[in-house]
């Protein structure tokens, strides 16, 4: 008579199996995405402030008053950015700072960019640099400083428009926000 295996085993063995398939998705999924083509990838994980060492669950809920398709949508009040695909769902979303000018909430067109460093309007090295509205005569531009630091209290009564993020970040908007991108400005 042959040994029948334990429960414990197979629910065991059904796990184990469980996770090689999940791994072997996940494997696939990363290549398929192709990251270091687009430098886009998904975000399960964003922090609390970009300042904060700390990790919560990312905001992956893409606003709902965010339109449809391919765009990049900015939170006003959430302090955010979500890459958006053609099926609307988030490849990425992270945290930024913004400047002490925000544009209107609306639609915008990403319309130039500069990718070389240059200096912003508070004296900061930035690149990556996505221009997609002016206020008050100001630019309002993503991009990210080129030491990755964060951007510095602006003078009192100074009028910034730079909305800055991490270093990876901006290169990640970078990579997705090409000329004619749809920009969605949400409260």
């Amino acid at each position: 008579m042959r040994a029948v295996p334990a429960p414990k085993v197979w629910v065991t063995g059904l796990t184990v199996g469980a996770i090689a398939v999940v791994a072997a998705l996940a494997v696939q999924a990363d290549k398929g995405a192709k990251p270091e083509a687009t430098g886009v990838r998904p975000s399960a994980t964003a922090s609390a402030s970009p300042s904060a060492g700390a990790t919560k669950p990312a905001a992956t809920a893409v606003p709902d008053d965010s339109g449809t398709g391919r765009r990049i949508v900015y939170s006003l009040g959430e302090k955010r950015v979500w890459l958006v695909d053609a099926s609307d769902a988030a490849r990425r979303t992270f945290a930024v700072w913004p400047g002490t000018l925000s544009p209107d909430p609306g639609d915008y067109t990403v319309g130039t960019r500069s990718g070389d460093p240059i200096t912003g309007s508070d004296g900061v090295r930035i690149e990556h640099v996505v221009y997609f509205a002016v206020k008050s005569g100001k630019n309002i531009a993503f991009s990210n400083a080129v030491d990755g630091s964060s951007p510095p209290p602006p003078a009192a009564g100074t009028q910034t428009g730079g909305i800055r993020m991490k270093k990876a970040d901006g290169s990640a908007l970078w990579t997705f926000g090409e000329t004619g991108t749809a920009v969605v400005v949400v409260k």
